[in-house]
Formats: C-alpha cells, sequence, structure tokens
C-alpha cells in the first residue's frame, strides 16, 4: 500500500490510530513528532519556546523529507506540519493521507481530558477552546482537505474504516 501518513489537528489521535493501522497492516510505524524529539533531544515544546515557531517549523518539514521511510509505512504527523511550506503537497506525492477529521467540540473534550498538556492550550477551557479550535481550524481545513481520503467523526475512524477508505482510492 506505500506510505500512509496521518493527518489532522492535535488531539485528533494520530498516533494511536497510527499504532493501531500498523498493526493492522503489518507496517512499521513513524511518529514524526517523537523523530523531532529523538533528532533535537528537546521536547517540542521546549523546543518552540527556545527556537521560535518559524525554526521549528523550518525543522519538522526537513525532518519530515529527509527521514528514510521503509517501502510500507504509517506515519502520524505534527498537527500543523501539513501547513506549512509544501508538505502536504509532498506527502501526497510520496504515499497517501489520510484527514482525521473530529469536530471542534470533539477535540476540545479530548484535549481538556489528554493527560499530556499542550502549551498553546495553557489555560484554555471550554468555550474558549472551542473557539480557538475553530479559529485554528478554519486556517488549517485548506491544507487538512487536500488529504487523499477524509476520516470524519468517530464513525469513520477505526482502523477498518480507514483501510477500506484508502482502498477505494485504487479504483
Amino acid at each position: 500500500m506505500s506510505l500512509i501518513f496521518l493527518v489532522g489537528f492535535m488531539g485528533c489521535g494520530k498516533t494511536t490510530m497510527g499504532r493501531k493501522l500498523s498493526a493492522a497492516l503489518d507496517y512499521p510505524f513513524i511518529d514524526l513528532d517523537h523523530q523531532f524529539e529523538e533528532q533535537t533531544g528537546m521536547r517540542i515544546a521546549d523546543y518552540f519556546a527556545a527556537h521560535g515557531e518559524e525554526e521549528f517549523r523550518n525543522l519538522e518539514s526537513r525532518i519530515l523529507k529527509e527521514t528514510e521511510y521503509p517501502e510500507n509505512a504509517v506515519v502520524s504527523t505534527g498537527g500543523g506540519l501539513p501547513c506549512f511550506f509544501d508538505n502536504m503537497d509532498w506527502m501526497n506525492s510520496h504515499g497517501k493521507t489520510v484527514y482525521m477529521k473530529l469536530t471542534p467540540k470533539m477535540l476540545a473534550s479530548r484535549l481538556e481530558n489528554a493527560k499530556t498538556p499542550r502549551p498553546v492550550l495553557q489555560g484554555k477551557k471550554g468555550q474558549e477552546l472551542v473557539d480557538f479550535i475553530e479559529s485554528k481550524l478554519a486556517d488549517r481545513e485548506p491544507f487538512y482537505s487536500k488529504a487523499s481520503v477524509i476520516a470524519q467523526s468517530y464513525v469513520d475512524l477505526t482502523p477498518e474504516n480507514i483501510l477500506y477508505l484508502l482502498s477505494t482510492l485504487n479504483k
């Protein structure tokens, strides 16, 4: 099937789904956020704070494009990665992309209950968090919507349904 890149907003479950898909396909799983942290020796939030967004996005893009991928793999990406430079077009030309699309309210609920705090969300809860997500999604949707397939809500977000959606591309 080749490379499968999972894209979507923070908290949509790219890493969790990536592990499930890779197990279902018996493919290696690559988490680009983990690749970033291994290469820099820093947590993403710390790197972002120390070097700023521009340097973070430059390095994130280089890691996407310079990682040596096996022939087949499932790759989870950072939430903003598809929205900078030509990253989304690059992923589409090197594999298949899956946009894991959740509503702002679903994302807010997941992010409020997340084990790992997200620095960009510091102090945001309830409607303020939903409003923040809606604003960010409005900016990111044009990039995310370039994905090969869109798996929406919890209905399509199972490994079986994502594999089905991907299988329809080959017809």
